[in-house]
C-alpha cells in the first residue's frame, strides 16, 4: 500500500495548467458574462463611432470644438492631478508620522468624494463657489470651477495609495541617515521618495483616469459653456441629448476617444500595480 503525505496531496488540476470542470464551467460563465456586459457595448460604441467612416471619424475627433474640450479636460486634468500628488503625498505623511487631535476626523474627510455622488459634490462646491457663495467667489461656468471640482473628486487617490506603503516602511535607514547628517529634504529625496514612488505613481494615474472620466461634479460646476468650461464628458452628453446624425456621430466619436483613453489607463495600471505591492 502506498501512503500518500497529507502535506503533499493536491487538487486535481492545481499547478498542471489543466482546468478541473468546475473551473472550466466558471471560466466559461465569467467570459460570457463579461462579453454580453463590457465586449457588445464596447464594440457597438466603436462600431457607431466609424459609421461614417474613417474620414468622417477623423474629422469629428479633430473639429474645432472637440479640440478646445480635449485640451480643457486634458489640462485640467493634468493640474488637478500634479496638486493632488503633492498635497495627497503631504497628507498621507501627516497621517502615517503625526498623532494629533482630529486626525480620525480628517482620515473620514479623506474618504467623502468617495463615497459622495458625484452630482452631490457638485453641489456642495457650488454651494460655496457659486452664485450664493458665502465668500464672493462665482466659478460656476468657468475653467476654474472645472478645476475645483476635479480637486475634490480625485484627492482621495493619492492619499490613499501612498498610505499604506508609508505604514510598512521602515524607518531605520532614516534614522541612519538622519545620525549621518543628512536633512529632512535629502532625506525624503533619497530615501522615502524612492520607497513611495510606484504607490505614488499609481495613485496619480488612478487620479488623471478619474479626472478625465468625471461628468456629475464638472455638470454642475461647468454648466457646459461651449469653448469655455465643456469637458470631454459633457460633450458626449450634450451632442448625444441633440437631433440629428451629426451630433450623435460627434458623440459617439468622443465617447470612443474616451474609452482608449481608458483603456491605455487600465493597461498602465495593470503594469503598475505589482511594482507598487513589492
Amino acid at each position: 500500500m502506498v501512503v500518500v503525505p497529507v502535506g503533499r496531496r493536491r487538487l486535481r488540476g492545481a499547478g498542471s495548467g489543466r482546468l478541473t470542470p468546475a473551473a472550466g464551467l466558471g471560466l466559461g460563465i465569467g467570459v460570457l458574462w463579461l462579453s454580453l456586459i463590457v465586449g457588445l457595448p464596447i464594440a457597438a460604441i466603436v462600431a457607431r463611432s466609424l459609421g461614417g467612416g474613417p474620414g468622417t471619424f477623423w474629422s469629428e475627433v479633430t473639429s474645432d470644438e472637440a479640440l478646445d474640450t480635449l485640451r480643457l479636460t486634458v489640462g485640467a486634468a493634468l493640474g488637478a492631478t500634479a496638486v493632488n500628488a503633492v498635497i495627497g503625498t503631504l497628507i498621507a505623511w501627516v497621517l502615517v508620522r503625526d498623532t494629533f487631535p482630529g486626525k480620525r476626523l480628517l482620515e473620514v474627510l479623506i474618504d467623502i468624494p468617495f463615497a459622495l455622488p458625484t452630482i452631490v459634490a457638485g453641489l456642495v462646491l457650488i454651494s460655496l463657489y457659486g452664485p450664493r457663495s458665502p465668500f464672493g467667489i462665482d466659478l460656476v461656468g468657468t475653467r476654474r470651477g472645472v478645476f475645483l471640482a476635479l480637486l475634490f473628486v480625485t484627492l482621495p487617490f493619492v492619499v490613499r495609495s501612498v498610505q499604506p506603503v508609508l505604514i510598512d516602511m521602515e524607518r531605520d535607514v532614516e534614522e541612519a541617515a538622519a545620525s549621518l547628517g543628512a536633512n529632512a529634504w535629502q532625506r525624503f529625496t533619497r530615501i522615502i521618495l524612492p520607497t513611495i514612488r510606484w504607490a505614488l505613481a499609481y495613485g496619480v494615474v488612478l487620479s488623471l483616469a478619474r479626472s478625465l472620466g468625471e461628468f456629475g461634479a464638472v455638470r454642475v460646476v461647468s454648466g457646459s459653456v461651449t469653448g469655455e468650461s465643456q469637458t470631454l464628458t459633457l460633450f458626449v452628453n450634450d451632442n448625444y441629448q441633440e437631433f440629428g446624425p451629426g451630433p450623435e456621430q460627434a458623440a459617439f466619436t468622443a465617447a470612443s476617444t474616451l474609452m482608449l483613453v481608458a483603456v491605455l489607463f487600465i493597461v498602465l495600471i495593470a503594469w503598475l500595480r505589482p511594482k507598487e505591492k513589492s
